[in-house]
């Protein structure tokens, strides 16, 4: 018991001095410039997101934040890289739904374990999809699309922005929940297939925001539902898939910022708080919304709570899709 009480002391003293050493190391973070490996192309909206925030992270944190675009593999490539980078802070990954929850069942071999391998920081945004429809499709309403599939089992082709995208899995969860069978047709993203949908080159597609909002306020689609849990004000009018007839459906696609696992606590809760205090900017949440995408500032332990429940979610979904990709 001695021996016992001795050690629990030793250990106690330990700490004790290694606190100042921690609390100095998040004083003193950053020292030299943060990268922050996007893992899609320029453009895209996680970029756009990203390259909005940094000008004030670099303001705030005192050093630049350098952007380093590093996509492929369906994110992949990117937080591969992040994964084996020193858990220092100084290097972070925005990855986004699939690398981060879908990737690990849609794929037969992964550089890295999303669960294990990453310190979640903050969900940066949250991007809404929406089921449309070409005016030529007979049925105006969710309703009256699910009863017409339902009574033509494999009629209606529905568009998607690629094999395994979030807008992929909102179509086959769509598909699931109601029992229906579509032919499901990918493109290479989202804006393509929202311009075959509006060409009428196939009737429905499940795209983002951005790709359709114009062409549902001129009337060329139609807008049967959006996959949020919430109404969303850019089209107040248009009900939640939910709320159209299937109770409980959601699926969002998202993303956000990782560090690699070990990456010490305080360090992570300083990124966090200057993070969402830039997400929380009313010029910054304005430009956001105006681009389709919704501010979504959370804590490290909200987000690694989401990222493992949507893992556990999509494994199902894909598994019962039979869903694959190839690595």
């Amino acid at each position: 018991m001695q021996r016992f009480a001795r050690a629990l002391g030793l250990l106690g003293a330990a700490f004790l001095a290694a606190a100042p050493a921690l609390a100095q190391t998040a004083a003193d973070f950053p020292k030299q410039p943060i990268r922050m490996v996007v893992t899609f192309p320029p453009g895209g909206s996680a970029d756009a997101v990203v390259r909005l925030l940094t000008p004030r992270l670099n303001e705030k944190l005192g050093q630049q934040v350098v952007v380093d675009n590093r996509p492929g593999a369906g994110g992949n490539v990117g937080l591969a890289l992040v994964a084996k980078a020193p858990a220092d802070g100084y290097t972070l990954g925005v990855g986004a739904a699939g690398a981060l929850s879908a990737n690990s069942s849609l794929y037969p071999q992964m550089p890295f374990d999303s669960l294990k391998d990453f310190k979640p920081v903050s969900m940066l945004a949250a991007i809404p999809f929406v089921i449309v429809g070409h005016p030529s499709v007979p049925a105006k309403t969710q309703k009256d699309l699910l009863a017409a599939a339902k009574a033509q089992p494999g009629k209606f082709s529905i568009g998607h922005g690629g094999n395994g995208t979030a807008m992929h899995l909102s179509a086959a969860l769509f598909a699931q929940m109601a029992d229906v069978k579509f032919v499901e047709v990918p493109y290479r993203g989202s804006g393509p297939a929202a311009l075959d949908a509006l060409a009428g080159n196939v009737p429905l597609a499940v795209v983002d925001l951005p790709s359709a909002l114009q062409h549902i306020r001129a009337g060329k689609l139609i807008a049967y539902a959006v996959t949020s849990p919430q109404r969303l004000p850019q089209l107040p009018d248009v009900p939640t898939v939910a709320e159209a007839g299937l109770p409980g459906y959601d699926s969002t696609g998202w993303f956000g910022v990782v560090a690699p696992a070990g990456t010490p606590d305080a360090i992570v809760a300083k990124l966090n708080a200057e993070i969402t205090a830039a997400l929380n900017d009313e010029q910054i949440k304005t430009t956001m919304r105006n681009a389709g995408v919704e501010p979504a500032p959370t804590t490290p332990a909200a987000f690694d709570a989401y990222i493992r429940a949507e893992t556990t979610k999509w494994s199902r979904v894909i598994r019962q899709a039979g869903i694959k990709l190839d690595p």
